[in-house]
């Protein structure tokens, strides 16, 4: 039904980053003299805004992608890392409870917290900068409800099993 990455604002730094090592680079191009020993300052300075650059800007870029929340009608899956994987399945028969949380700051994104209560051993999970976090919090809400009602048997379901089982109707 949804699947959703961290919200946007996750790579804010990393673009901040990318545009501040290109002009750092782009200011030593500029300021430093031509030839011999300037040269090499050059390069070292490159070299050093590049391995800053994978490690400031790449790195969390390939994080932020590689996060999935995805809701579909029977679970609720999260898959976290790159190297090494987190993940975690919570049926929706299992959640209790879906609330959400938002600052100042991630009202006006339009992104915040949204946490997942579940029967079990691991209790609530906190899934945080999820976009529009109020719609996914009601989309769950919709699905657990959903999920809750495919699951149960009504008057008339329970009579008829009951009457192919050659039972007496429990409802007289």
């Amino acid at each position: 039904m949804l699947h959703l990455h961290p919200h946007w604002k996750a790579v804010i730094l990393p673009v901040f980053w990318t545009v501040l090592l290109i002009a750092a680079v782009a200011v030593a191009s500029v300021f430093l003299p031509d030839g011999g020993a300037s040269s090499i300052a050059l390069l070292v300075i490159g070299a050093v805004a590049f391995a800053l650059f994978i490690w400031l800007a790449v790195a969390p870029f390939i994080v932020w992608r590689s996060t999935h929340f995805v809701f579909t009608n029977e679970r609720v899956l999260l898959r976290e890392g790159v190297f090494s994987r987190e993940q975690r399945d919570i049926p929706l028969a299992r959640v209790n409870d879906v609330s959400s949380k938002q600052s100042l700051l991630e009202r006006m994104l339009g992104c915040g917290t949204l946490t997942v209560e579940s029967a079990g051993e691991r209790g609530q999970s906190v899934l945080r900068d999820i976009p529009k976090v109020v719609a996914v919090q009601k989309a769950v809400y919709q699905l657990v409800e959903a999920d809750h009602e495919r699951r149960t048997l009504d008057g008339e379901e329970m009579r008829q099993i009951m009457r192919e089982r050659g039972g007496a109707d429990p409802v007289k």
